[in-house]
């Protein structure tokens, strides 16, 4: 499609799919881009790529590609010169791009050897344009389900009183309405049941700070440092000072008490 664009180099609309959304560790397979160039016309390339590590299958259930898919493909250091190229003289966009897309792109880049220099691109995020035009606050959230203004916003009573009313609006708005899930299945997420609510909107998150997630078996991994996507229970057996160590720095209590029990509940299982 033409498009609407004052462009005056080309505009590289591009997405990936990954292995998962560690910047150093994971790896790309599947990059497509779309050149928008200034003449309006446009140019589409999409590739799968072999990693060269094992997919988590639960990275597999979000995007669809396997190891099977990709085995005989390229892996991305066969294709940088190449993507590269054609990626010369472009500009960068894409959907929380700035954040991930981007980051990982010039680490596969800088693996394979090439340089990938984006200082002197403009990098478009639409995510942020999203998310600056059409606030996410409690406010526009109570503008959109209630239609009214938020008089005496971040007052505690005014935003408590506020988020009663929008919780009540999104049940009236949403219950009896169907998405689709990762898996493409139809399902019907919002139901009056806080149990339900609960499910839904619930982190994966083992301590409120995010330093322990749950993983798809409901085992706890870090999700910082040197150990970042290992099992709590196997750096605590095979650095025990690892635990001394947050125990002693500053973390959350909460943080502390979440590991402390970690710990506690493999010692007595031994």
């Amino acid at each position: 499609m033409a498009h609407q664009l004052v462009l005056k180099r080309p505009l590289a609309f591009f997405d990936l799919e990954t292995t998962g959304i560690n910047i150093t560790r994971d790896r790309i397979v599947e990059i497509s881009v779309v050149k928008a160039l200034p003449t309006g016309e446009e140019e589409v390339r999409t590739m799968r790529l072999n990693p060269e590590i094992p997919i988590p299958i639960e990275s597999s259930l979000i995007h669809g590609i396997y190891d099977e898919d990709v085995k005989e493909c390229p892996p991305f250091k066969r294709i940088a010169k190449n993507l590269a190229v054609f990626l010369e003289g472009c500009d960068l966009a894409g959907f929380n791009s700035n954040r991930f897309d981007v980051p990982m792109l010039v680490e596969e880049f800088l693996r394979a050897g090439i340089d990938f220099e984006v200082k002197n691109r403009r990098l478009i995020d639409a995510q942020r344009i999203f998310h600056l035009m059409e606030p996410r606050n409690l406010a526009a959230a109570y503008k959109f389900y209630c239609g009214k203004e938020l008089v005496g916003a971040h007052g505690a009573e005014a935003d408590a009183l506020a988020t009663y009313e929008v919780l009540n609006a999104q049940i009236r708005h949403y219950e009896g309405v169907t998405v689709k899930d990762d898996q493409g299945n139809l399902v019907t997420p919002v139901v009056n049941d806080m149990d339900v609510l609960h499910t839904l909107t619930a982190t994966r998150n083992v301590d409120f700070a995010g330093r322990m997630v749950y993983n798809e078996s409901g085992e706890e991994l870090f999700n910082f440092g040197k150990h970042n996507g290992k099992r709590v229970v196997d750096v605590l057996k095979q650095e025990p000072s690892f635990f001394d160590w947050i125990m002693k720095g500053e973390f959350p209590l909460d943080t502390k008490r979440k590991l402390t029990e970690i710990r506690l509940r493999a010692l007595t299982q031994r």
